[in-house]
């Protein structure tokens, strides 16, 4: 097999997307969708593999920033997109790929690589790590009761087109982003996202519907979703498909979720990407009625092991020496000390001895706090050297609220 890799020209473009959508399924995407995502992807920043004419192996990197614990917005490369050719397997192409992205990655400065994972096995062996977790629900509105904490009942909700409502709800979530790690601040063109709502993706559902909460005459919070009606024998039973829900009170998201639950002729509100820590799971009358499910989410890789740990504040004081492992990324390996609190942090070569050993698949799991360092040394997969320095360690790495990636890329 002869193959030649290179980066995407703007006439290849068809054949490579061509070639992603055979990856994940062979059913091509709305013409909107595949707009959009040309839009985003950036030529210079996409990889194809090609074996004469033929796209056999396709990645992209799209050019994100990402909160990590502090509140701090970091650069962050979203590989998206990855796919090889059902003929081209077990070939290397993958490998091929990954090494010429990440790379790519170190020269353009950019110290994380992100992605989700349609198979969660697969990129462990290039350093990434399970670093964030989501929440899905499907709530019984006919059993389960949403609390209305004070001021809820002073919340106005109002129906609105969400093309017309697009700049209220993206001032919300930008006024999100900074409270929660994982979080993507919306680049240009990327509000675009939570509004694609193709017809012919919509399987019996509603065109997409939003709702927003106001207070005081200002926009606190919004909820975009659709309905699936089911008409019955025993009577109407629709279901509420939520697509994303964000508000900056108690009080609006509290009102925003009993609207969702208090749909007339529906019985069922499902959700499929909520953090794991949702207050969702406090306000609601019965927990086991709401199916709450875990599945891995955001998936992280330190390109630059010393650049992206002092991009991160620490919950508590630490100065701890790291022996990272880095078989992919050799220029990773080593040891780091890394000496941090609340306010910034350092993170440099040393010789002295290590405290603390890993591989960077374990740093990239802790680095959002929602993993812990003890945890994974619990599973044998970080090993203390240094008596204390995995409490301390684990401590400062952690984050107060779950990291939570808001949508996929």
């Amino acid at each position: 097999m002869t193959t030649e890799l290179r980066v995407l020209r703007d006439a290849e473009f068809d054949a490579w997307y061509a070639a992603v959508e055979l990856g994940f399924g062979g059913v091509p995407e709305a013409p909107e969708e595949a707009a959009l995502w040309r839009e985003l992807a950036g030529l210079d920043r996409s990889i194809g593999v090609w074996d004469g004419a033929e796209a056999v192996g396709t990645t992209g990197a799209f050019a994100l920033r990402i909160t990590v614990p502090g509140g701090a917005g970091v650069p962050a490369a979203g590989v998206t997109m990855v796919s090889v050719r059902p003929t081209h397997r077990r070939r290397g192409v993958l490998r091929q790929m990954m090494r010429r992205q990440l790379d790519d990655l170190r020269a353009w400065g950019e110290p994380l690589a992100v992605l989700t994972a349609s198979e969660p096995d697969i990129y462990g062996r290039f350093g990434y790590g399970i670093a964030t977790h989501s929440l899905s629900v499907r709530i019984d509105t006919t059993r389960v009761r949403v609390s209305a904490p004070e001021g809820t009942d002073g919340v106005r909700l109002r129906l609105s087109k969400p093309d017309e409502a697009r700049d209220a709800c993206e001032a919300v979530y930008a006024r999100r982003v900074a409270a929660r790690p994982g979080m993507l601040a919306r680049q240009p063109g990327w509000e675009a996202v939570p509004l694609l709502d193709p017809a012919d993706g919509r399987e019996g559902a509603s065109p997409l519907q939003c709702v927003l909460a106001e207070e005081d005459g200002r926009t606190v919070g919004y909820a975009r979703y659709a309905v699936r009606p089911l008409w019955a024998e025993s009577g109407p039973g629709g279901t509420v498909l939520l697509r994303d829900v964000e508000a900056l009170t108690p009080a609006a998201y509290a009102a925003l979720w009993r609207y969702l639950t208090e749909i007339d002729l529906t019985s069922v509100v499902t959700a499929h990407n909520r953090p794991v820590d949702d207050p969702l799971l406090h306000l609601v009358s019965d927990i086991r009625r709401c199916e709450p499910r875990v599945k891995d989410s955001l998936h992280v890789r330190l390109v630059d092991v010393g650049d992206a740990l002092a991009a991160r504040t620490y919950r508590s004081p630490v100065d701890v020496v790291l022996d990272v492992a880095d078989d992919f990324c050799p220029w990773n390996a080593g040891r780091w000390r890394l000496t941090g609190d609340a306010k910034g942090a350092s993170c440099e070569r040393t010789e002295d001895a290590a405290e603390l050993a890993m591989s960077v698949r374990e740093l990239g799991s802790a680095y959002l706090g929602g993993v812990s360092l003890a945890a994974l040394a619990g599973a044998g997969r970080v090993r203390e050297l240094r008596e204390g320095a995995l409490e301390e360690a684990s401590a400062a790495f952690g984050s107060d609220v779950a990291p939570w990636l808001p949508h996929g890329f």
